[in-house]
């Protein structure tokens, strides 16, 4: 069981995912900092001053022993208090759409890099298909 484990963890496969994920991580903090840095407070900015993760509805009371202010999203929930923090998720909307794009881009200069075009990957479904008719011919009697 050993020996199986051990050639199922050295397979191309699973270090080449391995390695993606920890690079997709470490990625992913790049484009955290970018949109919550960056990308966000200039947005806000020409929004009016608009913070989004400020934009929540309390679902609940807060308790009595809360000090905090009522209006900060993070203490809130900190505290305990049902929050619906639609600020927050249209802060990981943009996330997501930015790193959906950036991930675009890489993997368009890498096609480009490697000389390979969309067109040029569907070549071999032709030839597939130019196969099973050739396959299927030489079956008729």
């Amino acid at each position: 069981m050993l020996r199986e484990f051990r050639a199922f963890i050295v397979r191309g496969n699973v270090l080449d995912l391995a390695v993606a994920v920890i690079i997709g991580t470490a990625f992913a903090a790049i484009v955290s900092s970018l949109t919550d840095d960056l990308i966000m407070p200039v947005l806000g900015q020409l929004l009016g001053g608009l913070d989004f993760s400020s934009y929540f509805v309390r679902l609940g009371e807060i308790p009595a022993g809360y000090t905090g202010s009522p209006t900060d999203y993070a203490a809130l929930k900190k505290a305990g208090v049902p929050l619906l923090g639609y600020g927050a998720f249209v802060t990981a909307v943009i996330k997501f759409v930015i790193l959906a794009f950036i991930i675009f881009l890489l993997i368009k200069a890498a096609n480009r890099a490697m000389g390979r075009r969309p067109e040029e990957e569907a070549a071999p479904a032709e030839e597939i298909l130019l196969l099973r008719e050739i396959r299927d011919s030489l079956r008729r009697p």
